[in-house]
């Protein structure tokens, strides 16, 4: 998936408030192909909105234009066909 997304010029990768120590321990168990990027201050979390009531991060897909804009949020997940579903937007919407 992630040369499909290279073809588009586009880059992927993830923001989890956990620590980089356990970000690495769950890369390496779900195999992973995507870099994590560490907040575990959840400053960035936070800014995006993608903090729940409890405190936890919540798993939001944010796609960002050439401008360095926000171009769609997706707030619904489903990981067995979301990354077709982000692939087919950024075709379709910003090309």
């Amino acid at each position: 998936m992630n040369e499909k997304f290279a073809k588009l010029n586009t880059v992927v990768f993830g923001i989890s408030t956990d620590n980089a120590e356990t970000q690495n321990k769950f890369i390496v168990k779900e195999n992973l192909e995507i870099p994590l990027l560490a907040d575990p201050d959840k400053k960035v979390a936070t800014q995006l909105g993608a903090i729940g009531p409890v405190g936890y991060a919540k798993r939001h897909t944010y796609v960002i234009d050439k401008q360095g804009k926000i171009a769609k949020v997706y707030t619904k997940v489903s990981p067995a066909t979301h990354a077709e579903e982000v692939l087919g937007f950024i075709e379709k919407d910003l090309k």
